[in-house]
């Protein structure tokens, strides 16, 4: 008997992927390229479009489909509102339709997604869990920050420290199995500390609070390559090879962005500004969406997912591409850095389209099986 998809998941997972594009577009005008507006507000949404509202929208529809089979009765539809209201806030932001509303219900979503946490943490108490609910807290306490008129660069530090625990804390998950020492977990939580301790400085002086930012994201990197268990797994081949490559790909780009973040810890704007926040963004980010795509689209859309080697495609032409553009910011070359931008984002579809493919493929062969 073929398995439904959850009502609710499907139509959220499309609203956060068209907040990708969303964003993929307002970036590129950003950039400079002259292409249709749409709306005057777009391309100042770039920022909260990539993060309170596709990755916000992403990362709670993951923890709510993750939850839901522990909850009975009307809970089971109510963890799905964390996603749905970053979605619609990202939707309004998107269409710059009542503008205080759309900020609002991004930061309700991100408040729910700390209640979701909490509640993951009180049925599953560990490091690890408690990790992913300080990183939801920054998400939160970023969108208040936004939403209460800070400056937008001062709010993507929290944003950032939100996604960096969320995936550092994800991967100590998984490198459970290791039976890590006690010295490997001590020098986690040090970068935990580090991180939030980066981000109350940064409100206070904010060059600093980046640099401190950077330096945690350096001992971040290096400790994912030395204690994650990515590094294990490349002999494994197939898709565990993949994950494990794409991994430390990601990491490799942590490490950059931690050096171009001490470099330039007080850049606010302009090229070198763009080169900082997506070494971190796309180089580290979207390198943990392509490895963890195989398992999450699965458990979300409750499909299976067939691996296949075309996936080393998008992660192998977004470093090239990102390469282009963070050169092009470095060198001034305004025209190498379009291009790069617009190589990013050509990529990000192509996965899009891999993914998308993929389950449509294995759904028609799983439809043309007979039924036992």
């Amino acid at each position: 008997m073929k398995r439904r998809i959850p009502f609710p998941a499907a139509p959220l997972l499309a609203l956060s992927l068209l907040l990708l594009l969303a964003a993929m577009w307002a970036g590129l005008l950003r950039m400079g390229w002259a292409w249709p507006l749409l709306r005057p507000t777009l391309p100042m949404a770039h920022g909260p479009l990539m993060v309170s509202g596709f990755l916000g929208a992403l990362i709670s529809l993951e923890r709510a489909v993750a939850l839901q089979p522990s909850v009975r009765g009307q809970a089971r539809r109510l963890v799905y509102l964390p996603p749905l209201a970053a979605g619609l806030g990202g939707l309004l932001v998107m269409l710059g339709i009542a503008p205080p509303l759309g900020p609002l219900l991004m930061t309700m979503g991100s408040l729910g997604l700390v209640i979701l946490m909490v509640v993951i943490y009180r049925l599953h108490p560990a490091m690890h869990s408690g990790v992913i609910l300080l990183g939801s807290i920054l998400w939160l306490a970023g969108n208040l920050l936004w939403l209460f008129g800070q400056p937008v660069f001062e709010v993507t530090a929290w944003w950032t420290g939100f996604l960096a625990l969320t995936i550092i804390g994800e991967r100590l998950e998984l490198s459970r199995l290791l039976n890590l020492s006690s010295l490997a977990h001590r020098l986690f939580l040090f970068l935990v500390v580090l991180v939030c301790a980066a981000l109350i400085v940064s409100l206070i002086r904010y060059q600093p609070g980046m640099r401190l930012l950077g330096l945690t994201m350096l001992g971040m990197s290096i400790w994912l390559f030395v204690f994650d268990i990515a590094r294990r797994r490349i002999r494994a081949g197939g898709q565990a090879r993949f994950i494990a490559i794409t991994l430390l790909l990601g990491y490799a780009w942590l490490a950059i962005s931690g050096v171009l973040y001490v470099v330039f810890a007080g850049q606010m704007a302009g090229p070198r500004y763009d080169a900082m926040q997506h070494s971190f963004y796309l180089g580290f980010v979207f390198n943990m969406i392509f490895a963890h795509a195989p398992i999450v689209f699965p458990a979300i859309l409750q499909r299976p997912l067939s691996y296949h080697p075309g996936f080393y495609l998008p992660p192998i032409l977004l470093s090239l591409s990102l390469v282009l553009r963070i050169t092009g910011d470095l060198t001034g070359d305004m025209v190498m850095r379009q291009w790069g931008g617009l190589l990013n984002a050509i990529t990000l579809l192509l996965f899009l389209g891999l993914i998308i493919g993929t389950v449509l493929k294995d759904g028609r062969r799983q439809s043309a099986r007979p039924s036992p």
